[in-house]
C-alpha cells in the first residue's frame, strides 16, 4: 500500500507570505476593488525576494482573491476564497435559482431576527426603510437597490447567527443584483415597500411566523416581477 507523504515541518516562505497577505485582505487591509501596492513597494515593505512575492501573488490570484489587470496593476477581487467561489457560482446560476436561495436564507434569518433582535437593530431597520422610501420618491433606482441590500443585510445580522451572516455577506452582491436592472411600476413599488414594513413590524412584534412569511413574499414579488417584465417588453 502506498504511504501518505508526511507534511513538511515548516512552511515555505512563499506559503507564509500567502497566509500573511490573505489575512491582510480578510481583515480589510486591502478593501475589495482596490489596487494593491506595486511589486517594488511590497518587496521593500515585506523584505522578500521578487520570485517569492510573485509566487505568493500568483497563488492568491489562483484562489480568486486577487485579479491582475494588464497595464493597471493587481486588484483585490474578493475578501476570501469562500466569497470568491460562492459569488462566482451564484453569478453563473439562473437568477430564479439565486432567488430560491435568497428565499431560504432570508426567510430563516427573518424568523430568527424576530426572536433575537435588539432595539438598536430595530431602529436601524426603520431608518433604512425611511432611506428606501426617499430613494424611491426620488426615482433613484441605484440608490434604492443599495439601500434595499443594506436593509436585508441588517435583518440577517439581527438573526444572531454569525455563520449565516458570513454566508449571506459573501453572496450579497449576487443575491441583491437580482433586484437590479428592472424598473418597478408604481403598483409593484408600493407592494414592495408595504411588505418591507410588514417585515419590520413582525420583527418588532417578535412574530417569527409572520416575519418569515413577509420575507418569502418579498422574494416572490421580485420573482413575479422578473417573470412579467420580459412579457411587458415584448408587448411594446
Amino acid at each position: 500500500m502506498k504511504r501518505i507523504n508526511a507534511p513538511r515541518r515548516t512552511a515555505s516562505l512563499s506559503a507564509q507570505l500567502v497566509d500573511s497577505l490573505r489575512s491582510h485582505i480578510e481583515a480589510g487591509g486591502w478593501p475589495v476593488g482596490t489596487r494593491i501596492p506595486s511589486e517594488q513597494a511590497l518587496i521593500e515593505e515585506l523584505g522578500v525576494g521578487r520570485s517569492t512575492l510573485r509566487e505568493a501573488i500568483g497563488a492568491l490570484v489562483h484562489l480568486g482573491l486577487l485579479e491582475p489587470r494588464a497595464g493597471d496593476g493587481t486588484y483585490v477581487r474578493s475578501a476570501s476564497e469562500l466569497q470568491s467561489v460562492m459569488v462566482r457560482r451564484a453569478s453563473s446560476t439562473q437568477r430564479d435559482k439565486v432567488l430560491e436561495l435568497r428565499t431560504v436564507l432570508e426567510e430563516y434569518a427573518s424568523g430568527a431576527a424576530a426572536l433575537r433582535r435588539d432595539e438598536s437593530q430595530l431602529r436601524q431597520m426603520r431608518e433604512l426603510l425611511a432611506d428606501a422610501d426617499a430613494a424611491s420618491a426620488g426615482a433613484d433606482t441605484a440608490a434604492a437597490t443599495n439601500v434595499d441590500a443594506l436593509f436585508h443585510r441588517a435583518v440577517v445580522r439581527a438573526s444572531g447567527n454569525d455563520l449565516l451572516v458570513e454566508v449571506y455577506d459573501y453572496l450579497g452582491t449576487a443575491l441583491t443584483s437580482s433586484l437590479g436592472g428592472l424598473s418597478w411600476d408604481a403598483a409593484h413599488a408600493e407592494e414592495h415597500a408595504r411588505l418591507h414594513r410588514r417585515l419590520v413590524d413582525a420583527i418588532e412584534a417578535q412574530d417569527a411566523g409572520d416575519a418569515r412569511a413577509a420575507a418569502a413574499a418579498i422574494v416572490q414579488l421580485t420573482r413575479d416581477h422578473e417573470t412579467a417584465a420580459p412579457r411587458a417588453e415584448e408587448d411594446q
